[in-house]
């Protein structure tokens, strides 16, 4: 855990100020301030924390104790902890003067609360998530297609915000409950996702080696839905190959995902469900991802001028990862200015998904790397995307 002083000489360097700044601004000697950042003081009394904290805009307890400061979720309340609950514990018996939840309300509810997901409205999702859960669980065997829906869309939730644990939780009862191959296949496909974020590669590969050949089609005869299915337990097959330095599977994989584009010839989203959508445009954007993991830039570049970005939603997370592909490829060739307009793309488009995104945090890395200054605009980044300055 890192000391007070540490904690205040990293805040001090992202707002931009020197010590004699800090100093003049906050009323705390010159001479406290430095012998906190050089570690001869591992802390000062709680009302001169006050002053710093005031002058550096954050909130005294970063700088008294907890987790180091620039960890973008420090100092604030667990948004997830109420949606944690709600996927691990039992639902409360309601009493006999309780308004029961009925499958057409939960059903209307969720498909409102849909927007928020593929907008990824976080901070509303936080709020509004536990009480949908808890009441599609008190519906019962009646309920349980719409439950299945509602634990796929937590369990991506939790993923996209690093909450693993319960990332599991929720998708394996939504794999438990799934009533086809194909409930349980887009299950899966965001299980395979976990197990990625998480490192276990091979499990990964094994998990979507398994559900593509459970779910390959009759190419001759298969339906949108069927050619979508497989298309992703294709890309995660490669994905997790190109991880685990198989490049032949990795391409053999892309290749079959390839020709289920093809065969679909546009992009399909089955019953409109944003996480499954699948076409040509999704496989060049994993195409890329593949080229930026093995480090080719150059072909990251090539692949992204056939990619037509602007017809995907601002909020599409499969077009976000690859706007931060094409940002670190251009970081890694040295054109820092488009590397850092790629980050301010995303930040317009989806402010609250940005933070949850460590690959952010290595690309704005790269493209202030060495510099002696930073324009206001670099700071506002690395205050969105958490990294220490």
């Amino acid at each position: 855990m890192s000391t007070a002083g540490q904690r205040v000489k990293e805040v001090r360097k992202r707002r931009g100020l020197s010590q004699r700044e800090l100093a003049d601004a906050s009323g705390v000697s010159l001479s406290t301030i430095r012998k906190l950042e050089q570690g001869e003081r591992e802390t000062a009394r709680l009302e001169t924390l006050r002053k710093l904290a005031h002058t550096l805009r954050v909130p005294t307890m970063r700088l008294a104790h907890g987790r180091n400061p620039e960890d973008p979720d420090a100092g604030t309340v667990d948004r997830w902890e109420a949606v944690r609950n709600a996927l691990e514990r039992p639902p409360v018996v309601l009493g006999l003067d309780d308004e029961v939840p009925t499958v057409s309300g939960v059903r209307a509810a969720l498909r409102e609360t849909e927007p928020l997901f593929s907008g990824d409205q976080f901070a509303a999702l936080a709020v509004l998530l536990p009480p949908l859960l808890r009441d599609a669980e008190a519906l019962g065997p009646e309920g349980r297609s719409v439950r299945v829906r509602l634990l796929q869309l937590a369990g991506w939730l939790m993923v996209q915000t690093r909450q693993f644990g319960a990332a599991e939780t929720a998708l394996e009862r939504a794999l438990d409950d799934a009533a086809d191959r194909m409930e349980g296949a887009a299950t899966v496909n965001t299980l395979c996702w976990l197990l990625l974020r998480q490192g276990e590669l091979g499990k990964a590969y094994d998990l979507a080696v398994k559900w593509a050949d459970e779910t390959e089609p009759r190419m001759s005869r298969a339906t949108p839905a069927e050619l979508s299915t497989w298309g992703w337990m294709l890309l995660r097959v490669s994905a997790a190959a190109v991880r685990n330095s198989q490049p032949g599977e990795a391409e053999d994989a892309l290749r079959y995902a390839t020709a289920a584009a093809i065969a679909l010839g546009r992009e399909y989203a089955p019953e409109n469900d944003f996480l499954r959508t699948f076409g040509p445009t999704t496989v060049k954007l994993k195409a890329a991802e593949n080229a930026g993991v093995i480090d080719r830039p150059d072909m990251v570049l090539r692949i992204a001028e056939r990619v037509p970005v602007f017809s995907l939603k601002p909020t599409s997370n499969n077009r976000n990862r690859h706007l931060l592909d094409v940002a670190d490829a251009y970081a890694k060739t040295g054109n820092c200015a488009d590397a850092f307009e790629k980050l301010e793309q995303i930040k317009a488009g989806s402010p609250e998904w940005l933070p949850n995104q460590r690959y952010a945090r290595d690309v704005l890395g790269r493209v202030i790397g060495g510099r002696r200054t930073l324009t206001t605009e670099m700071r506002t980044m690395a205050d969105a995307v958490g990294l220490p300055l």
